[in-house]
Order: C-alpha cells, then sequence, then structure tokens
C-alpha cells in the first residue's frame, strides 16, 4: 500500500500517485507497454483476481511487471515525509530515500530496542518495556507469596503434628479409664454398662444405610423436622435415655469439629464413606453412632451418636 499522501510537504504530482490505494507510490513497479505504475503490494493484490492493468484493462502477468524507470525513483525520493511516529511525538520531515534510515534511530519508535533497566539487562522493543516491568514486578510479588505459602505449609504441619500428639494422648488416657473400670466396676459403671447395652440393642436393630448424596445434608433442621425424627427415633425403639442427645446432634451447632462448619464439611467429605450408618425408620436420615464409629476419630463422632438428616439419597445396604 502507498504512503498516505497527507504526509507529505507541498503538492505531490499525478505521476507519483498509485491509481489502485490513491497513495503515494510504494515500492513502485509499472507494467511493460502501457508504463503505468503501481504499488507492488497494491498491483500484486489485484492480481489475484484478475491479470489486467487496473488503468486501461489490458493484459498484465506479474512476471510483465518491471521497475519504473530512474527519473521516477528519483522524483519519490526527493519527496518530503513526516516520520511514521509522528502520532508518538516524532515531528521530524525527512527525505523519502531516507525515512527507513531515519526510523531504525527514531527515538519515538514503539518498536525500537531497548534496555531494561530493573536488573535483568533484557533488551526489547520500547513499547513492551511497561508490560516487561509489570511482569517482573508481578514475578517477585509470586516469589513472596510462595515463600509465605511455603511458611505456612511448615506451621499448619506443626499443628498437625501437635494435633495428632493430643489425640493419642486422649486416645491412652481414654483407654486407661476402660482399664480401672474394668478392674474395679462400680454401681454407676453397672448402670452405664446396662445403658450401653440397651443402646447396641437398638443399634443392631436398626438397618445399615448407604448415603448416595451427602450434599443434600440439612445441617440446621427446624424444630417441625426435628420433631418428626424424635418420633421416629422413639417408634424404632431407642432407649429413651439418649433420645434427647440425639436430637440435640441433629443440628450443627452440636456436631463435632470436623463437621462444625460448611468449609470443615467439604474438607473433610471424602472421610463420609468411612461411617457406619444406620437409617432411621421410614426417613431420609440415619444416625452414626460413637459405638460403631471408633474408628473415625473424635473430629468426626459424638456421644452418644449423630442424627444427619437429608433432603434426598438414603437408601438400605
Amino acid at each position: 500500500m502507498g504512503y498516505d499522501v497527507t504526509r507529505f510537504q507541498g503538492d505531490v504530482d499525478e505521476d507519483l500517485i498509485c491509481p489502485i490505494c490513491s497513495g503515494v507510490l510504494e515500492e513502485p513497479v509499472q507494467a511493460p507497454r502501457c508504463e503505468h505504475a503501481f504499488c507492488n503490494a497494491c498491483i500484486t493484490q489485484w492480481f489475484s483476481q484478475q491479470h489486467t492493468c487496473p488503468v486501461d484493462r489490458s493484459v498484465v502477468t506479474a512476471a510483465d511487471l518491471s521497475p519504473v524507470p530512474r527519473i521516477l525513483q528519483n522524483m519519490l525520493s526527493k519527496l518530503q515525509i513526516t516520520c511514521d511516529n509522528a502520532v508518538f511525538g516524532c515531528s521530524a520531515v525527512v527525505r523519502l530515500d531516507n525515512l527507513r534510515s531515519h526510523l531504525s534511530d527514531c527515538e519515538h519508535n514503539p518498536r525500537r530496542p531497548v534496555t531494561c533497566e530493573q536488573g535483568d539487562g533484557l533488551e526489547m522493543p520500547k513499547d513492551e518495556l511497561p508490560s516487561h516491568r509489570r511482569i517482573a514486578h508481578l514475578r517477585a510479588v509470586v516469589q513472596q507469596q510462595q515463600a509465605r505459602i511455603a511458611e505456612l505449609e511448615k506451621t499448619s504441619a506443626d499443628h498437625a503434628h501437635q494435633l495428632a500428639e493430643q489425640k493419642r494422648a486422649i486416645r491412652q488416657l481414654k483407654a486407661h479409664l476402660a482399664a480401672r473400670r474394668s478392674a474395679s466396676p462400680d454401681p454407676q459403671h453397672l448402670e452405664e454398662t446396662r445403658g450401653d447395652s440397651e443402646v447396641l440393642q437398638w443399634v443392631n436393630s436398626l438397618q445399615p444405610a448407604r448415603v448416595t448424596r451427602w450434599g443434600g445434608m440439612i445441617s440446621t433442621p427446624d424444630t417441625a423436622l426435628q420433631a418428626a425424627i424424635e418420633r421416629s427415633l422413639v417408634e424404632s425403639g431407642c432407649p429413651a435415655s439418649i433420645v434427647p442427645e440425639l436430637i440435640e446432634n441433629a443440628h450443627e451447632r452440636s456436631w463435632p469439629q470436623g463437621l462444625a462448619t460448611l468449609e470443615t464439611r467439604q474438607m473433610n467429605r471424602r472421610c463420609y464413606k468411612n461411617y457406619v450408618a444406620k437409617r432411621i425408620p421410614g426417613k431420609q436420615a440415619v444416625v452414626v453412632m460413637a459405638c460403631e464409629n471408633q474408628h473415625m476419630g473424635d473430629d468426626m463422632v459424638q456421644q452418644p451418636g449423630l442424627v444427619m438428616i437429608f433432603s434426598h439419597g438414603v437408601e438400605e445396604m
């Protein structure tokens, strides 16, 4: 495509105008017979559709084209043209034959190679320098964040180790107390044992359940729903001594640490399949009794057990 006529100082001779793009000839060539001159790019594009001279329609092919006469080239080279980078602040006006040399050194050229001064010393086009600086800044921020994450992961690992040690100590204490009770049972312990026997008998009478949609868990059942579950527990033969506790444990406010919030429930969701659950007859609900789920750990079970109510997704095994 030719040069925009408005970029030139003074009038431009009509013989220097491309009849295809109406711009000043750029890399001009001419047809051999009619001697009409065109921009090389313009006539090449024209030939992709037809092989005729755009002016007089005489037959011409790309192989027929030849450079324009020297006198025409000299006329073009003497034209005064504004710099391509005028929109970026360059006010230079140069001869057309010096334009390419000027552009390579023009301080306003956005593609002129420059060196980054922020320490890496990379050479890049001037218009890419701001993006490069932002990237360098972001890279430094990422490195700082990665260091912070590594520090937090180390702290988290230390806390996890401390928590595991605390759980181990609690289990040892429970085992010690159980051994003492077995060695010297007292009346209160005997009463508790009889109560445990009733609970086990009731739990064993329930059908094992499988939860297919843990996402349907209702963590804050309303009063009416809790009352319906309570009636079903009583009708199933649940010992009266634990019914109130089970109903209380149907709400997330009484759930153990591993289920206490939506965030912790999402984190521990992969563990749900390890629950031993029994279906509450006739309801989309299960009981997860502590006596059957000692393998789950204290953060996932509650004494005497949990009641989990679902909108759907509970079936008997």
